[in-house]
């Protein structure tokens, strides 16, 4: 079965990647850094040239032909976007130049006029920088009470804990969909729906999940939602910011400037409906076209097939990667069909310092993360400093991962046999 879906998907799709095409140190180029960022097919560098070839210009502000394909393909892509995330309105889709951007306008432009001392925010040891730091800074200016949810015995989310922490003076829960590190895939709909019970909202960062599976933002029910383009074959410097529609309205802008305004005086200003209250001056026109673009391609292979696919992938990895005594991966393992997490697995190596066996691994073509994926307070939950993770996407094969684990042991091996 894996044989056949290898050969109906990674094998039918990476014609259309033209950089993994290439030698790294004389050996064929094997990409598992896709947590990181997604490698882009050629269908969104085709769209980007095309754009700024033929339809080059602000977008909104004129009426020339060139200004008015520009808004078309700009708004299109946001149409698109709503349409893969079930949105029930366009004017729920705010582009943002990243996940972070999107969290940081949720933090400032609710967060701040919303909360106060003594409320309650819940999130998780194993967020993202992105999704910690800006609450941190609201609660310092606010005096709100940041909580967390630990891990389970699996490594995953410990829902029953996150019952205990969540009460009336819960305003806002902030979690993470699935883990970058612990590749773990957390409850979100009965987070959410705990959560309201309270009437607490609730902020869903999916930069691991909207490009790897079906997200249905109707049926989750979430107040908010992120993603960053970069991670689903989109350009870098485009995301966006799913808000439920009265909510948002509800929000004052984030930045002022050009383009957020409905009337402005000298001594105040209206502000234009959504979602252009959120995206002040020039946006990034170019690459929110390329993030069309790449919806188009991920929804033309289909979600539910990728998702699939990468579940197989999955569990291949981890049969490999147990063939190596010294290897500890962390977070829950998947079942034996692969699904249940995440296609990456973040990992140590006995005494073999990651960074080291990232660059060993270099040499020989095969790219993996090394560092601590910007989760550093689930690292020094785990005891562990840093970690080496091999994350992978639909492009992948199987061969990759024996070229992989090939290179893993003689690496193991190679630090072994200096310092055993």
């Amino acid at each position: 079965m894996i044989a056949i879906q290898e050969k109906s998907l990674a094998l039918q799709v990476r014609p259309d990647f033209p950089i993994l095409h290439q030698q790294i140190q004389e050996s064929p180029l094997v990409y598992l850094d896709s947590a990181a960022t997604s490698q882009k097919p050629t269908a969104v560098l085709e769209a980007l040239q095309a754009y700024y070839e033929q339809d080059n210009a602000n977008v909104h502000r004129g009426v020339h032909t060139l200004s008015s394909r520009a808004t078309d393909a700009y708004e299109g892509a946001r149409d698109k976007v709503a349409a893969f995330v079930n949105a029930a309105s366009r004017q729920e889709i705010v582009y943002t130049r990243n996940a972070s951007e999107g969290i940081n306008l949720v933090a400032y432009s609710w967060g701040m006029n919303n909360l106060k001392a003594g409320d309650e925010v819940i999130l998780t040891v194993m967020e993202h920088h992105s999704n910690l730091i800006p609450w941190q800074w609201v609660a310092q200016k606010t005096g709100a009470v940041l909580k967390f949810v630990e891990l389970d015995e699996d490594q995953a989310f410990d829902l029953e804990q996150f019952k205990t922490l969540v009460n009336d003076r819960t305003k806002l829960v902030s979690v993470v969909h699935v883990s970058n590190t612990l590749g773990c895939v957390n409850p979100v709909e009965e987070i959410v729906a705990i959560a309201h019970q309270y009437n607490a909202k609730v902020l869903i960062d999916a930069c691991q999940s909207v490009p790897h599976m079906p997200i249905d933002v109707q049926k989750m029910d979430c107040d908010w939602l992120v993603a960053s383009g970069h991670k689903m074959c989109a350009p870098t410097g485009i995301g966006f910011l799913y808000g439920k529609l009265d909510l948002l309205r509800s929000m004052p802008p984030f930045l002022g400037g050009g383009e957020m305004i409905a009337d402005v005086f000298l001594d105040h200003a209206t502000y234009a409906d959504l979602p252009h209250k959120f995206e002040a001056g020039t946006p990034a026109i170019g690459e929110a076209v390329g993030l069309g673009a790449a919806v188009d391609y991920l929804s033309q292979i289909g979600m539910d097939k990728i998702h699939a696919y990468e579940a197989e992938l999955t569990a291949y990895l981890f049969k490999r990667l147990r063939e190596i005594p010294e290897v500890q991966i962390y977070g829950p393992q998947p079942n034996t069909d692969g699904t249940g997490r995440a296609a990456l697995a973040a990992f140590t190596a006995g005494d073999v310092h990651p960074h080291d066996l990232s660059t060993l691994l270099d040499q020989a073509g095969v790219a993996i993360r090394a560092g601590h994926h910007c989760t550093q307070p689930l690292h020094r939950h785990l005891k562990v400093p840093s970690t080496a993770r091999a994350s992978l996407y639909f492009y992948n094969t199987r061969t990759e991962i024996d070229t992989f684990i090939t290179s893993l042991k003689e690496a193991v091996e190679f630090f072994g046999s200096i310092f055993g």
